[in-house]
């Protein structure tokens, strides 16, 4: 059936669903891409087979444009990574798939959401407060850059209940 949505609305319409195996390739692209130290294949390979990590994607005209990654524990989950394809930006889509990440995070007993950003990294700042995520702490020199700098991290949390 998804195969006959994605045709119907195929253009331009991005379609959120569950990864699968055959989708860690992309996603590594994807998170190369977009992070200066990307996951690999065998990574993502990796979460897919693990019961409580939860991967959600987004398809455009049957590609992946997008991904979002959570680890659960007990009533609450991390989000590990939030993609989309350069391509894509600013056009809401994340917004739209993270909102759907989150019911289904809430739907497997989740409570509370936890996840980090660069401190200056406005895009996803705004994101995540979009979504209702808010600042409840900050790691001091959490990210290493390629060049050696150190960029300080903010811990958001979201409460689903």
């Amino acid at each position: 059936m998804m195969s006959w949505l994605t045709g119907l609305f195929g253009n331009g319409i991005a379609v959120v669903g569950s990864a699968t195996g055959r989708d860690a390739r992309r996603m590594a692209q994807l998170h190369g891409a977009s992070f200066h130290r990307g996951w690999g294949e065998a990574e993502f390979d990796g979460m897919l087979a693990e019961r409580n990590t939860l991967i959600h994607l987004l398809r455009m005209k049957r590609k992946v444009i997008g991904f979002v990654v959570s680890r659960m524990a007990a009533d609450e989950a991390e989000i590990l990574s939030v993609v989309i394809d350069s391509a894509h930006r600013g056009r809401g889509l994340s917004r739209n798939m993270l909102l759907t990440h989150l019911g289904h995070l809430a739907g497997h007993g989740v409570q509370k959401v936890f996840l980090e950003v660069e401190e200056n990294n406005q895009p996803a700042r705004r994101l995540y407060e979009q979504t209702g995520f808010a600042v409840v702490g900050r790691r001091e020199r959490y990210y290493r850059q390629p060049g050696g700098e150190h960029l300080n991290a903010l811990l958001m949390r979201r409460d689903l209940s």
